[in-house]
């Protein structure tokens, strides 16, 4: 385990350090809180000791700071100056825990204990955050380029946004990658596939039911808005949702309230709605399939998703990038792609998507020798 010490006092650093040293950490110091930020920038730390009353920036600064830089390490903070407001107020901006000056060793231990096992949740709940909603978008064409910048600008508003493009594109994962880097980050990411649910079940999965409101209903049920309020929901192939659902959508937009089917009373949602197609939604309401007004409510921000298709120079990196998922998730070992076969993989139209190309990838991983060659592209994919 890495550990930082901030202090100006050089007894602090010297006694702490050797201290912790002889308990087998390894330790760095700092004396002050510019040079401490510096090494935390650079290198990893698993918990940073950092004193409250220093010369050139006080801690309570260099701990906004690295709060601010998103630093995994828990940070404790130590003072011989400090009272019960001081500690709760470092603690509201995001320290670990408070430590009042002179250090009693059992309690610095356990606070090194207790910070080891929060600094490993966070990077399972990191690793794990990953498997479930999925890493960053693969790709450097113009296209996606231009994707991470709408991201970025749109992420930290509640702007409603409209993602467009053909199946297996990867509209889920642009909507993941807005809510990922939202101020809703922490709270609810709820998603709906509209398409797969039934029109006569779909108002009670998205605003609840009574108990007793239809035959089925033997228990209250919260709907998907409920269950994403304050955070993000997201309405897959929202192209699909029937018109009377739409109207609810519409009212929860325009008012931000709803009511659970069977039920007369009226309650407030925070919810930030991303709503992703397949479809001409202009096409659709000019043949009466969709609600004009709620399309105005849901594309503030519209998002396109270019086709595999239309950026096939990121291939190589997806092929690349889906090799290593694969082979991480079957234990079997990434086989390289000669440079013929990935010109044949590059060449061919891709109909369905980022998603046909992963199952290639897949089939390739499984079934050639050594390495993928033009003969097992041509034998298994063309």
């Amino acid at each position: 385990m890495n550990i930082l010490i901030i202090d100006d006092e050089r007894s602090v650093r010297n006694s702490l350090g050797e201290i912790l040293r002889d308990e087998g950490y390894s330790v760095e110091v700092a004396e002050n809180g510019p040079e401490g930020l510096e090494k935390a920038g650079k290198q990893h730390f698993d918990v940073i000791f950092c004193d409250i009353k220093m010369p050139q920036m006080d801690g309570i600064e260099v701990l906004d700071k690295m709060v601010e830089a998103g630093l995994d390490a828990a940070i404790v903070m130590i003072s011989g100056h400090g009272d019960i407001e001081t500690a709760v107020d470092c603690i509201k901006k995001g320290a670990f825990d408070y430590i009042p000056k002179p250090l009693d060793l059992n309690r610095t231990l356990i606070t090194i204990k207790n910070a080891s096992e929060r600094t490993s949740l966070v990077s399972q709940t990191k690793v794990l955050r990953k498997k479930v909603y999925g890493a960053e978008m693969i790709g450097k064409s113009q296209g996606i380029e231009n994707i991470r910048t709408i991201i970025d600008k749109v992420a930290p508003t509640d702007a409603r946004v409209l993602v467009t493009g053909a199946n297996g594109t990867g509209k889920e994962l642009v909507a993941r990658n807005i809510w990922q880097k939202s101020t809703r980050s922490a709270m609810p990411y709820i998603e709906v596939n509209c398409a797969a649910i039934p029109s006569e079940l779909i108002e009670s999965e998205l605003f609840g039911h009574e108990k007793g409101s239809f035959t089925s209903a033997v228990k209250q049920h919260k709907g998907k808005f409920e269950q994403a309020d304050g955070g993000t929901l997201f309405l897959d192939e929202i192209g699909d949702m029937s018109l009377s659902a739409q109207a609810k959508v519409l009212r929860v937009l325009q008012e931000k309230k709803l009511s659970r089917v069977g039920s007369d009373k009226d309650m407030n949602v925070d919810v930030r709605v991303i709503a992703a197609t397949n479809k001409n939604l202009r096409e659709e309401i000019e043949k009466g399939n969709f609600r004009e007004d709620l399309y105005h409510r849901l594309s503030v921000i519209v998002v396109s998703v270019p086709s595999l298709d239309q950026r096939k120079e990121d291939i190589p990196l997806l092929v690349d990038h889906f090799q290593e998922q694969i082979s991480a998730e079957s234990g079997m070992a990434k086989l390289p792609v000669d440079a013929d076969a990935m010109q044949l993989l590059v060449d061919k139209s891709w109909s369905g998507n980022i998603r046909e190309l992963r199952n290639v990838v897949e089939r390739l991983v499984m079934l050639a020798n050594g390495k993928s060659t033009e003969a097992d592209v041509k034998a298994y994919v063309l």
